[in-house]
């Protein structure tokens, strides 16, 4: 199986879904199916069906998130030195040369990603198009609005 890169914040949130949908929703999605069970027919019973349905996704999920786990690099951009590289983990400040609109992302893996927190995918186009650059460089993404060039400002890891 390959790894799956996280930062060690990322791993935490991880972490503590799987905590809370064994210790909490699991049981609460028993009670449910026991509740619904004590109505009597099951065969027409809607509580039942959506109950089942709702207890197959949580151990899905629970599943999903111990594999993840299991799979995880943590990377803890702090203790990083990539040469002024940008790397996973690396937060870097862009400037847009067209507009000259400035942002900030981190880049993180890909279920810590929130585009409104500026936490971007390592899988998305501009993630791909920052890796390996440094302060100066110019990456070019494609975006849905047609292409765009970045300046990268600086590079950290923290």
């Amino acid at each position: 199986m390959n790894t799956i890169p996280l930062t060690r914040r990322g791993a935490e949130k991880l972490k503590d879904e799987l905590h809370r949908l064994k210790s909490v929703e699991r049981h609460a999605v028993i009670q449910a199916i026991s509740e619904a069970r004590a109505q009597g027919d099951l065969s027409e019973n809607a509580e039942y069906d959506a109950a089942k349905d709702k207890q197959g996704f949580i151990e899905g999920r629970i599943l999903e998130l111990e594999a993840k786990l299991a799979a995880a690099q943590i990377i803890d951009p702090a203790t990083l030195d990539a040469g002024g590289k940008v790397v996973f983990g690396a937060t870097v400040d862009l400037e847009d040369e067209d507009s000259g609109a400035k942002v900030t992302y981190q880049i993180v893996g890909d279920d810590e990603a929130d585009l409104k927190l500026g936490l971007v995918s390592i899988s998305s186009p501009i993630a791909r198009a920052l890796i390996g650059k440094e302060a100066g460089d110019v990456a070019e993404v494609q975006a849905p609005g047609g292409v765009k060039h970045w300046e990268i400002v600086a590079v950290r890891y923290a």
